[in-house]
């Protein structure tokens, strides 16, 4: 049996291909050459790590988890429902994946901060001051992660085949039992692709946390504010952190490659 050969790559294409992997390559090497490697279980413990880890859990996984609820129910409904205005909705929803990440916060501060739009009114009546707490940071979260999950979600369901589900529902389905039973399971691994791509989106933001909620050591300060803090006080303690980050970015990427480009 003859053993297919494929096509050979012509040295224009080699070239700038190979040039485009090394600027992704040469920053990652530098930073794993640079990890003092010897005290790295003592730089793990260290609070600053361990604070903005546990800090970045728990938000990043609360942002990922309230996009998951309300980011569904607005993807069916911009990939099911026709309405007025719609294009300008999806344009408005996929408007923080392209918003510098700072102006997204500032436009938080403006509408939550105490002072702002919504949440001066909130504070005069409830006395709770949104900015600069952990509610600050899951909700910048949700914000930049959120179209990152409806985007996902909506693309499935465009494609998704929608004779099954006229068929569940003329068995006497309801709608919801027809979203909930047909719907979302036969797009699952979009959905978690979705879910898991909102994640890795809340868990690496930086402009909007700072700017909407600070960085407060044990309060606000992510994985990634601490990197910023930790560059100008403790090097080795901003290399580990990257070096969580990076680890945990490449295994997400890995679960993912199956979902976004053909595994061979």
């Amino acid at each position: 049996m003859s053993r297919r050969i494929g096509p050979r790559a012509p040295a224009l294409v080699v070239v700038p291909a190979a040039i485009a992997f090394s600027l992704i390559v040469a920053p990652l090497a530098g930073l794993a050459l640079a990890v003092p490697w010897r005290r790295l279980p003592d730089l793990l413990g260290a609070p600053i790590v361990v604070e903005a880890l546990r800090l970045s859990l728990v938000t990043s996984l609360s942002a990922a988890l309230i996009c998951l609820v309300i980011g569904v129910p607005l993807a069916w409904l911009l990939a099911r429902v026709p309405f007025p205005g719609r294009t300008l909705v999806r344009a408005v929803v996929t408007l923080p994946m392209v918003l510098p990440p700072v102006v997204g916060g500032a436009a938080l501060l403006f509408a939550f901060g105490r002072r702002g739009v919504f949440g001066e009114p909130l504070a005069d009546a409830t006395g709770f001051v949104l900015p600069f707490s952990i509610w600050a940071v899951i909700l910048a979260n949700v914000f930049v992660a959120l179209p990152f999950l409806i985007v996902t979600v909506e693309g499935a369901l465009v494609s998704a085949d929608e004779r099954v589900e006229h068929a569940a529902a003329s068995l006497g389905a309801t709608p919801m039992r027809v979203i909930t039973r047909v719907t979302l399971p036969s797009i699952g691994p979009s959905l978690r692709a979705g879910l898991l791509l909102a994640w890795a989106r809340a868990l690496g933001e930086f402009g909007a946390t700072v700017t909407f909620a600070g960085n407060l050591q044990g309060r606000t300060q992510t994985l990634p504010l601490a990197v910023f803090v930790a560059l100008e006080s403790d090097r080795d303690a901003a290399l580990v952190i990257s070096l969580v980050l990076v680890v945990i970015s490449l295994v997400l990427l890995v679960a993912l490659r199956g979902r976004w480009w053909g595994a061979r």
